[in-house]
């Protein structure tokens, strides 16, 4: 979705294209049936600015993209929406008239907003009208099965810094089992289960680090580990709770979805053969040569003025910077 500035001068330059071979006075006095005619290409009118459209359909469009960033859809929503395309549209004809959509930076700028909106109409267009077949589709849900299959976890864990620390609640535990939760609440460092007696809910181990996935996978129901687990986070105490298996939904509840990613997956793969078939030649990737700061250029400047003629400043002889 294209951010709000971008809509409206989206919006402004296709309305501007519509408007642009009439100067002023032509626009002023542009007559209903060619606002009519207009019209009839863009469909209803929303408002005319000199005579020139706003057709209700941009109106419509630029409201959808605001409504999904929670602006209210109604009449003085965009009245306030027509009284900014209106006064761009002005403004856009005034920079027209002073040649600045001629100036090569303008130009280009013109031309990327140009690119861009094709290029996003183009995978937009894909996405609408690419298909996926019953075999992709069915090997997809396959190997999502094979991902999703498997046993969930509940656990508890106790995490300390030091080893000798998890150690001694090992030791605890050996003693009195029930005091887990006790001792999650004195000593574990983990913030999100501490208060909670190290509970972790249900999870899938793969969505662990590996060492602790690995520990959970072995233990059984009723049972903590008898050594301390060492990851990244430090050294692990854990206490296996519950086990169920992982009930995968049937294909038609996952479909959607997955037609979507293999639609994603087409897309990217497409992309990647069209740049690759592409001829790209980089010919300056590296970023400008900042500019001289101005003290530092009126400086020297005052030394070249003041230097005798014969005396060429290095720089006069010095080739150009490239950019």
């Amino acid at each position: 979705m294209l951010i709000k500035s971008r809509v409206v001068l989206g919006s402004a330059i296709a309305l501007f294209a519509l408007s642009a071979c009439n100067d002023k006075d032509a626009s002023k006095s542009a007559s209903a049936p060619a606002v009519a005619s207009v019209a009839a290409d863009n469909g209803p009118v929303a408002a005319t600015v000199d005579g020139a459209p706003i057709s209700k359909k941009q109106l419509d469009m630029i409201m959808q993209q605001q409504a999904a960033q929670g602006m209210p859809d109604n009449a003085e929503t965009r009245k306030m929406v027509i009284d900014n395309l209106a006064m761009q549209m002005l403004v856009a004809q005034e920079a027209v008239k002073k040649g600045l959509d001629k100036t090569p930076e303008i130009a280009q700028q013109m031309d990327m907003t140009r690119q861009s909106i094709l290029a996003n109409a183009f995978v937009k267009d894909y996405l609408k009208t690419a298909t996926v077949s019953d075999d992709a589709l069915k090997a997809e849900y396959d190997k999502f099965k094979a991902q999703s299959g498997g046993n969930q976890f509940k656990a508890r864990h106790i995490l300390v810094e030091k080893e000798d620390e998890a150690k001694d609640i090992i030791a605890k535990l050996n003693k009195n089992v029930k005091a887990f939760d006790a001792l999650a609440k004195a000593k574990s460092k983990d913030p999100g289960s501490k208060d909670k007696g190290g509970d972790l809910g249900w999870f899938d181990a793969r969505s662990m680090v590996p060492e602790f996935g690995a520990a959970v996978a072995k233990l059984e129901k009723g049972k903590f580990t008898e050594e301390p687990v060492k990851s990244q986070f430090g050294y692990h105490v854990i206490l296996l709770d519950d086990t169920r298996p992982v009930t995968v939904p049937p294909l038609e509840e996952v479909k959607a979805g997955l037609t979507q990613q293999l639609q994603q997956q087409n897309l990217k793969k497409m992309l990647d053969d069209m740049k690759a078939k592409a001829k790209i030649d980089i010919v300056a990737a590296a970023p400008a040569a900042p500019a001289a700061p101005a003290a530092a250029s009126a400086s020297a400047a005052s030394e070249t003025a003041s230097a005798p003629a014969s005396s060429a400043p290095a720089s006069a002889t010095a080739e150009p910077a490239k950019k």
